[in-house]
């Protein structure tokens, strides 16, 4: 079975980084074909795509966030990590990493989200 498990920390202040690691289970971050996802959702707002990194390794971010955004990987411990640099109170939001069967969009696999809070 396929799982996916978000954590860090659930605060950031201002103009720091946010820091998030995705944990995989039940299936390898290398496999053919999947590509690793962060999405977010502030409050009160739809799902953001931000971006995601494939299995070849290859990290690709959203236009509005990819100054900003780092997405990285650690294979032995099966897990990839999101950082947002120079975070604001707009970053607040629910963080979710997802897997994507292809590029295609269709996530069938979500962790249940952490809550990140950016504030002084």
């Amino acid at each position: 079975q396929v799982q996916l498990q978000e954590s860090g920390p659930g605060l950031v202040k201002i103009s720091q980084t946010l820091s998030l690691t995705c944990t995989v289970s039940g299936t390898s971050i290398t496999s053919n074909g999947y590509y690793w996802s962060w999405i977010r959702q502030p409050p009160g707002k739809g799902l953001e795509w931000i971006g995601y990194i494939s299995f070849t390794g290859s990290a690709y971010y959203g236009p509005s966030l990819k100054g900003r955004t780092v997405i990285s990987r650690d294979t032995s411990k099966n897990q990839f990590t999101l950082q947002v640099t120079s975070v604001t109170p707009e970053d607040t939001a629910v963080y979710y990493c997802a897997r994507d069967e292809g590029t295609t969009g269709h996530y069938e696999y979500w962790g249940q989200g952490t809550q990140v809070t950016v504030s002084s």
